[in-house]
């Protein structure tokens, strides 16, 4: 890819998150004037991704020697991209989790005190979501 492409992808990613807000910031502050500026970040923001991809994984193709060669650099990326997302999407739904255990936890303990035990084992559960997506990521990396 070269320079251009690569800083006019940077600068269509930049300006997708500059122009909804600053559209937003202008004008009065409405619920359906912040709803609009998060669809048009998230659809500029996805479509600079997709064309991104497609420009990475479009091209001419590759002599033999130099496939095999980036046959086994793709492997090792798509291995990393696993590991990240094996960890961050645990994180994320262990964060979830942990959000609602806890605020019911706080509920339960604020009428009863007795049930601290309990509801910090519910809360260890939802942490431990996290940690085994890490395990995951581990066990990816280890095979790379």
């Amino acid at each position: 890819m070269s320079l251009t492409v690569k800083l006019l992808l940077v600068a269509t990613l930049v300006l997708s998150i500059i122009i909804p807000f600053g559209y937003y910031l202008i004008g009065e502050k409405t619920k359906k004037r912040y709803k609009r500026a998060i669809g048009t970040n998230a659809f500029f923001y996805f479509g600079a991704f997709a064309v991104a991809a497609v420009m990475m994984l479009g091209g001419a193709p590759a002599q033999a020697a130099e496939g095999a060669a980036e046959a086994a650099s793709n492997a090792a990326g798509f291995g990393y991209l696993a590991a990240a997302l094996s960890t961050g999407l645990s994180c994320v739904g262990g964060g979830i989790a942990v959000a609602s255990a806890a605020s019911a936890a706080l509920g339960a303990i604020s009428e009863d005190p007795s049930a601290l035990g309990k509801s910090l084992i519910f809360v260890g559960l939802a942490e431990g979501v996290c940690l085994y997506g890490l395990i995951i990521s581990f066990m990816i990396l280890g095979r790379l």
